[in-house]
């Protein structure tokens, strides 16, 4: 098929695993009775934010794939009847986990996972304590709505992940987000990281001819220590067309199921226009695999 139904479930946390997949449930379902084929949901959807803190009890909320939470996000899956790209902490050993997408089939069974390969470390986003950098690669994850490249949040700064996503023949991107204002932050500083978050997303579909899907969590999370002032998700969650037109965007403020149409049919022709991959000087680009030129 050329056009396929997408959605975006844009959530915050309400409180633990139990209550967001009920959540999750109410709203795959809503998607699916609006005719979606693939429904994306944020990053760590299954709780709070873990990474606002160092702190060694959270990485109980941490666990196995497959496990509990993949069996009921696979039920899900398969009463819906729809693809789904979900997000989990996952304990892969003893002192070693992952930020981890993974990919369910419309009868349940998992199709591919992704693990973060980007990891930040910043205030608020302590992600490095808690994440052993992915080692899965960039490969694109094949289902009955097409050929995913999924990533994950801070890998959507990344060009580079983008272009190694439709180098492999991806569809399309998918980011499932959890990325928000620090509080203190004036309005102007607030728009700015914005525009920048939307802005290079944009770019990569327009860079690479894909669509690209960006869901991201929605709400205020409180510091548990206490100590940080925060973090404000910011929403915003898109879909974007193969030249980086807006097919849908959420608002920045509450949960929302965000639908869009998309024809995979128009990356061939905007390629055909917009030849990037044809014009790559592939003979001169050594150099990115250094970490800087020092000339």
């Amino acid at each position: 098929m050329s056009e396929i139904t997408v959605a975006l479930v844009q959530e915050r946390n309400r409180g633990d695993a139990d209550a967001n997949l009920a959540q999750i449930e109410i709203r795959v379902r809503e998607a699916a009775a609006a005719g979606a084929d693939l429904v994306v949901l944020q990053e760590l959807h299954n709780g709070p934010y873990p990474c606002q803190r160092e702190a060694v009890e959270d990485f109980d909320q941490a666990e196995t794939i497959p496990g509990p939470g993949t069996d009921r996000l696979a039920q899900i899956a398969r009463d819906s009847k729809v693809v789904l790209v979900a997000s989990l902490f996952e304990r892969r050993a003893p002192g070693l986990y992952h930020n981890t997408a993974v990919v369910f089939e419309r009868d349940g069974s998992i199709v591919g996972r992704y693990r973060k390969m980007h990891i930040p470390d910043d205030p608020g986003y302590y992600e490095k304590f808690y994440f052993t950098p992915g080692d899965l690669g960039f490969h694109p994850i094949d289902t009955s709505a097409g050929r995913l490249g999924v990533l994950v949040c801070w890998d959507q700064w990344y060009p580079e992940a983008a272009r190694l996503m439709a180098l492999a023949g991806a569809e399309m991107l998918i980011y499932p987000t959890a990325i928000g204002w620090d509080p203190a932050d004036d309005d102007a500083e607030k728009a700015r990281q914005r525009d920048a978050w939307v802005t290079v997303q944009r770019g990569h579909a327009v860079a690479n001819g894909l669509p690209v899907l960006s869901c991201n969590r929605v709400g205020f999370e409180a510091d548990p220590d206490g100590v940080g002032r925060g973090a404000q998700f910011w929403g915003t969650s898109f879909v974007t067309g193969a030249q980086g037109e807006f097919l849908a965007e959420a608002g920045s403020d509450e949960p929302e199921l965000l639908i869009a149409c998309i024809d995979r049919e128009r990356t061939d022709a905007v390629r055909r226009i917009w030849p990037f991959l044809r014009d790559r000087r592939i003979d001169a680009y050594d150099d990115l695999l250094k970490r800087y030129r020092d000339e």
